[in-house]
């Protein structure tokens, strides 16, 4: 499988959360999405405004951080949003049940350098930087599953 790429310049939160809308509207279970970038880079508004987009019942939307999984039901499937920093290593995800989420669930993974290779191949890579340090994010998309290629279209609003 080639290796495709996509990136986007996010220049406000309303951008970002315009481009997560149309993102969450292709996701079906089975989909995996691999959030990463450094604290505060848009990793987590970038999945609350997903899960919101997506929502049969609108509901809060908590960081992960302290308890690693939250668990919603949307209009696409059940979803997980899972936030990996305070884990060592794939052990862990293994244990905390992600794997098997991966085959039935939208998974939506901050942190994935915990999965090391147990991150499926599949899988949609989000990498979220904040060079100027203000409300413009930058984000390269990598794949290199065919499904993923209409998002290198996409326009954030």
């Amino acid at each position: 499988m080639t290796l495709r790429h996509a990136d986007h310049t996010l220049p406000s939160p309303e951008a970002t959360c315009h481009l997560a809308a149309l993102v969450g509207a292709q996701l079906n279970p089975g989909d995996v999405l691999l959030l990463s970038g450094e604290i505060g880079a848009g990793k987590t508004h970038f999945a609350r405004c997903l899960i919101r987009a997506i929502q049969q019942v609108p509901e809060d939307i908590p960081s992960p951080t302290f308890t690693l999984v939250q668990e919603y039901q949307t209009r696409r499937g059940t979803l997980w949003h899972a936030d990996l920093y305070r884990l060592t290593g794939p052990d862990d995800c293994v244990e905390l049940g992600l794997t098997d989420a991966f085959d039935t669930a939208i998974c939506l993974v901050e942190w994935p350098d915990r999965l090391e290779e147990l991150a499926p191949a599949a899988a949609l890579h989000l990498e979220f930087t904040d060079p100027e340090r203000n409300d413009t994010r930058h984000l390269h998309m990598w794949w290199r599953d065919a499904r993923w290629d209409a998002l290198s279209t996409e326009r954030a609003a």
